[in-house]
């Protein structure tokens, strides 16, 4: 990797994106984490860079869970071992690797992103991913891929969360038990990043979920 040191304060850097994040990933050796919108242009890291002992946390716009291709792969992050949570508007596009080093976007004409090594930048970009990502909704294993697989169940299930019915009404609506209606329900929150029930109707009225695709 070709690091270009230009006329700015100690510890600042351009790298080029690509290779330049590769070799830091490489070299973690504690802890990375990213906060992403999934910007060609935002520094972030993939399934291939994941290393096992180290501890990988990542933070995407909630729109990522319903976008085939950002779904794809946010789930493919999970599966390598990422915590994954979503947002619905991701604060900073930052990459931090060991609590050390922070890479910022720095020109997206040419897609260099700036390293830095100063501990005021790097303790202020961490102070706000720890900030948010309590708030953040994780991604779980039953998180459902398309709206395309989801049955006539759980489309009505996704219309009763949108009117607000307790578990018990949804259960007899849809005849099944409350236990089965509260695990569809933590699938489909979980889906969509909602964080409420109400929410989660919502959300899939506002993606169209609830159209009514009879022929």
């Amino acid at each position: 990797m070709t690091v270009t040191v230009l006329n700015r304060p100690a510890g600042f850097h351009h790298v080029p994106a690509q290779d330049g994040i590769a070799a830091l990933l490489a070299e973690a050796r504690d802890e990375v984490i990213a906060m992403s919108n999934l910007t060609p242009a935002g520094p972030a890291f993939g399934p291939r860079d994941v290393r096992s002992g180290l501890r990988y946390r990542a933070i995407y716009p909630d729109t990522a869970r319903t976008a085939p291709g950002q779904s794809r792969h946010l789930g493919a992050l999970s599966a390598a071992g990422v915590a994954v949570r979503t947002l619905p508007h991701v604060p900073l596009n930052a990459l931090i690797i060991d609590g050390a080093v922070a890479v910022l976007p720095a020109d997206s004409s040419n897609g260099s992103v700036a390293v830095l090594r100063l501990s005021s930048v790097v303790a202020t970009a961490t102070e706000l991913f720890e900030r948010v990502w309590p708030d953040a909704v994780p991604l779980t294993d039953s998180d459902l891929p398309s709206d395309a697989d989801l049955d006539a169940r759980n489309r009505e299930m996704l219309r009763l969360l949108a009117l607000g019915v307790t578990d018990e009404v949804a259960a007899a609506q849809l005849g099944c038990s409350v236990r089965t209606v509260r695990r569809m329900v933590s699938q489909i929150m979980g889906r969509l990043g909602a964080r409420s029930r109400f929410q989660a109707g919502v959300k899939a009225a506002d993606r169209g979920w609830l159209l009514d695709r009879a022929s």
